[in-house]
């Protein structure tokens, strides 16, 4: 009985140690684009998270229905190309308020009226 257990007690150990084993580790090069790219998409997912937090983006959010939380939501499942989309629509805004060409002539109009009346 001793000796069975004598041989049983190690091959248990053996077995468990085995076991509990860590996986191998697998290292391998990341290339420069990959990482950059990845660095840009996670600089243009914060640039659309923070417009995202202004009042006005807020208010019309709410006026269309959208949940802020959902909204924030589906922005961070958006992939790299939607986000890449979404950021240069953001960057094109202007960043005022933007006059239309009707605007522009009735202010150009009033400006001529104004200076002849003087």
């Amino acid at each position: 009985m001793k000796k069975t257990s004598a041989r049983v007690v190690p091959t248990a150990l053996l077995a468990l140690a085995l076991g509990f084993q860590t996986p191998a580790l697998r290292a391998e090069m990341v290339a420069t684009p990959d990482v950059a790219t990845r660095q840009s998409a996670d600089a243009e997912r914060a640039k659309v998270l923070q417009f995202m937090e202004q009042a006005s983006v807020k208010e019309r959010l709410q006026a269309m229905g959208v949940d802020g939380v959902a909204a924030t939501d589906r922005v961070a499942a958006l992939d790299q190309e939607e986000i890449h989309a979404l950021a240069q629509r953001i960057d094109s805004m202007p960043a005022g308020g933007n006059l239309t060409t009707t605007e522009w002539i009735l202010i150009v109009l009033i400006a001529i009226l104004v200076a002849i009346a003087l």
